[in-house]
């Protein structure tokens, strides 16, 4: 077998177990090592300089014996100078290698991380929105940064550990061997008292390693959820600061205790070795010597095998402790590729096209969609719960069908969770359909490459989501080659040309975190002026103005306008009076389209649309009735 199998093997040697007791999988190991092969050469080098290092720590004892030797034999002063001169050319070559080592296993395990971060995000980017709308952002994040760079400690420090102390150990039990075997045996007698409860012991510190992380992620996520604007707004409003605090301190002070018991346990398993280690020592030069004065021993074999020793407990101290960093390495990997396991449910076909030119029609085909349940896109330890929500894949949409011509505005109303913004949802492939079609131009959406759909289908949310960032970047996330020409030219468009050239900083301003700096109707605007700046052919708006008064309304419809003209249009609407202008409406309930026709097709069939149409017409009239009854009150 080679060293770099070696070293390998003996990484799984000392994590053998069942992953229920707190070991790691067999599983975990393979691909964790998949994740170096790319690094193969490097691997190569590395091992074959750590066996050279080795050799030249085992070879300092050896040339210290003899110099002892030649001043017992009372040899020439030039022998002794020269046995020290390489002595100290050994030290320097020693010292020049471990810097060569110490680069090329910190390239390795950077180089590894890289490719596992970037892996991660990658597939964390391609998950379902149901996969976010479960998931606690903070755990998430812990999972990216904690126990990613947890599992760097594997290649950048404990993986040279092995290779070079597993080296020196086999050269140093040869030389002792050859030396004195009676010694070296006797040396190494109370050795399997110690290193027996190795194994429980490194299970245990996984165990405890693991508990850590999870709840350094429940830290993460209260964190992210009470720092952010609206989680910090709900918390001064109807939180109990004293409660939350209690909450924190305490998770915090078990990670505290959980680093306090480690640190112990760590430290009283290594003092009993190092205490080994100079009872051995004690026994070499008690034994030696006497073996020495009797004859059998040479004086400098004696010192060879005391500072040999050294090296050899050194070395098995250093692989102990090689096995606490490998458990804890390997926990984070093991929760790193959780996240990996998990199945993007919407996947780009290898033969996927482009939308196709031109004005393009919408057309949903018998279309039947059931939300994803929990197991296929979260996981337990994301959502902080013992067993996942058993909840869902029953059907929300029940063979929708109808087409938008090119040019067209089709709006879909009705009672809240009919199922409206789910339709929306799939036209712009957030989700796909468990049966039927969505097309596009005449082409399924499923056809479609990302990059295309994105260019052909702009949406409008109704919390208009902006990222803390400046206006600027926050536009150019829909056309990262976007001009400042075009950019003033959307926002003119958006009706806050006016508004953006008032701010200090002009388009460098930045908007805060969610656009908490803008009010609703700027935030909304700058969102209609990010889609003006792709210019897609579909516009899906989504209760684009149900959060604004009618103030801001009016200035959003008034961009919205600009965003609509010339475009195939879906609106998902809760106001009718939005929509009386819309080629088509539909009216959602239950999960069917139960009318569609024009507004005032609609309002002389008195159905569900007339019976939405006349609750908010009254709600409106009680609205004004009571606003002038106040007014007349304080007159």
């Amino acid at each position: 077998m080679s060293m770099e199998g070696a070293a390998w093997s003996s990484l799984w040697s000392t994590m053998r177990s069942d992953k229920g007791d707190g070991g790691i999988s067999k599983d975990t190991l393979r691909r964790t090592i998949q994740f170096a092969k790319p690094y193969s050469r490097k691997l190569l080098v590395f091992v074959l300089l750590s066996v050279v290092s080795a050799a030249l720590a085992v070879a300092t004892p050896v040339l210290a014996g003899q110099v002892v030797d030649a001043i017992v034999a009372k040899s020439a002063v030039d022998v002794v100078v020269k046995l020290a001169g390489l002595i100290a050319l050994v030290a320097l070559l020693d010292a020049g290698l471990s810097l060569v080592i110490r680069w090329i296993s910190a390239n390795l395990g950077e180089g590894v991380i890289l490719d596992l971060r970037t892996a991660v995000f990658d597939h964390v980017q391609r998950m379902p929105i149901a996969f976010f709308t479960r998931t606690r952002t903070g755990a998430l994040v812990s999972r990216l940064n904690n126990d990613v760079i947890g599992a760097q400690q594997a290649f950048s420090g404990t993986l040279s550990g092995i290779v070079s102390n597993s080296v020196q150990l086999v050269l140093t039990l040869i030389v002792m061997l050859n030396t004195s075997w009676l010694v070296t045996v006797l040396a190494l007698v109370l050795l399997p008292i110690f290193l027996m409860p190795a194994r429980r012991f490194g299970r245990r510190l996984a165990g405890l390693r693991r508990e850590a992380a999870n709840l350094n992620a429940d830290m993460s996520t209260q964190m992210t959820e009470r720092f952010s604007a609206p989680g910090a707004t709900l918390v001064k409003l109807f939180g109990r600061p004293a409660e939350e605090s209690r909450e924190f301190a305490a998770r915090a002070s078990r990670v505290r205790d959980i680093g306090v018991r480690t640190a112990i346990m760590q430290f009283v398993f290594f003092t009993a070795l190092m205490l080994v280690s100079s009872l051995a020592l004690a026994l070499v030069y008690g034994l030696g010597g006497a073996l020495a004065i009797g004859g059998s021993l040479n004086a400098g074999d004696v010192v060879v095998l005391a500072l040999l020793l050294t090296r050899l407990y050194a070395p098995l101290t250093a692989l102990a402790n090689a096995r606490v960093d490998i458990m804890s390495a390997l926990v984070s990997f093991d929760r790193v590729f959780e996240i990996l396991d998990l199945k993007p449910l919407i996947v780009e076909k290898s033969t996927a096209v482009s939308v196709p030119p031109g004005p393009l029609a919408v057309e949903f085909s018998d279309v039947r969609f059931a939300y994803p349940s929990a197991d296929k896109v979260s996981l337990a330890s994301l959502e902080d719960v013992a067993v996942l929500d058993t909840r869902g894949g029953e059907e929300v949409l029940h063979g929708i069908s109808f087409k938008a011509e090119p040019g067209q505005t089709i709006a879909l109303v009705g009672s809240s969770g009919a199922g409206k913004s789910t339709i929306a949802q799939l036209l712009s492939r957030l989700y796909d359909v468990d049966s039927g079609s969505v097309r596009i131009g005449g082409v399924d959406v499923r056809d479609l490459s990302f990059d295309g759909l994105r260019a052909g289908v702009g949406m409008v949310t109704q919390d208009g989501h902006l990222f803390h960032e400046s206006i600027r970047s926050n536009l150019r996330l829909a056309k990262p080659t976007a001009t400042d020409e075009e950019i003033w030219d959307v926002l003119q468009r958006a009706r806050l040309e006016d508004f953006a050239k008032a701010l200090p900083d002009g388009l460098d301003t930045v908007v805060g975190e969610r656009g908490y700096r803008l009010s609703g109707g700027e935030r909304q605007r700058l969102t209609i002026a990010r889609l003006l700046l792709v210019q897609p052919a579909v516009v899906i708006l989504d209760e684009a103005t149900a959060a604004l008064d009618s103030t801001n309304e009016a200035a959003v419809q008034a961009a919205l306008g600009e965003a609509l003209e010339g475009r195939t249009a879906l609106v998902v609407a809760h106001r009718l009076s939005t929509i009386r202008t819309a080629d088509v409406i539909l009216v959602v309930e239950g999960g069917n389209i139960v009318e569609r026709g024009t507004h005032e097709d609609l309002i002389a069939a008195s159905g569900r649309y007339a019976e939405l149409h006349d609750t908010q017409f009254a709600q409106a009239v009680a609205a004004v009735t009571e606003a002038g009854t106040s007014e007349a009150d304080q007159s």
